[in-house]
């Protein structure tokens, strides 16, 4: 197995749809080859925007990943205001800012080459795709949809920790 940090850009709205998009391609992509067991994941996720603890069109969006790959997602939020905490951005995202300081980002290309180009002290590679999909804005979650989640709630701060898992389709 690499250690492999995987960037995924998206030309068009950040949303629900593209970032779960983007855990679904990392999954095909590299994570049933390094985990062929696995059968659940640990999504740590910032606590607003397009994968928010609040945003229903994520939740019902993982719920379909969840039952396209039978696996069981168990996601994390970071509290509002604390997503320096991640990791992510110590282990990988400060290497690639080091990488391409000084340098015109003036296409994505240049961004993805950059990235790839960036190597930590501990041997973590990055890597970098583009994603020119488009990804529809306002896009409603009904009530009904919500209740068909199999989304159990943690005892700790269940709106920010829950479990989905898969349902037979």
């Amino acid at each position: 197995m690499k250690k492999q940090g995987v960037v995924n850009f998206g030309t068009d709205h950040n949303r629900a749809a593209f970032a779960v998009e983007s855990i679904r391609q990392y999954w095909e992509q590299f994570g049933k080859q390094d985990y062929p067991k696995a059968k659940q994941i640990l999504l740590l996720a910032d606590g607003g925007s397009s994968n928010g603890s609040k945003n229903r069109l994520w939740k019902v969006s993982l719920q379909q990943l969840a039952n396209e790959t039978g696996l069981t997602l168990h996601v994390c939020h970071y509290p509002p205001g604390t997503s320096k905490w991640n990791a992510i951005e110590h282990a990988l995202f400060s290497f690639i800012s080091i990488n391409w300081r000084g340098k015109p980002l003036r296409t994505f290309e240049t961004v993805v080459q950059l990235i790839g180009h960036t190597r930590t002290t501990a041997g973590l590679r990055g890597k970098a795709k583009v994603d020119n999909r488009k990804y529809p804005t306002g896009v409603v979650v009904t009530k009904a949809e919500m209740k068909c989640l199999a989304l159990q709630e943690n005892d700790f701060h269940g709106e920010w920790n829950y479990v989905l898992h898969p349902r037979g389709t």
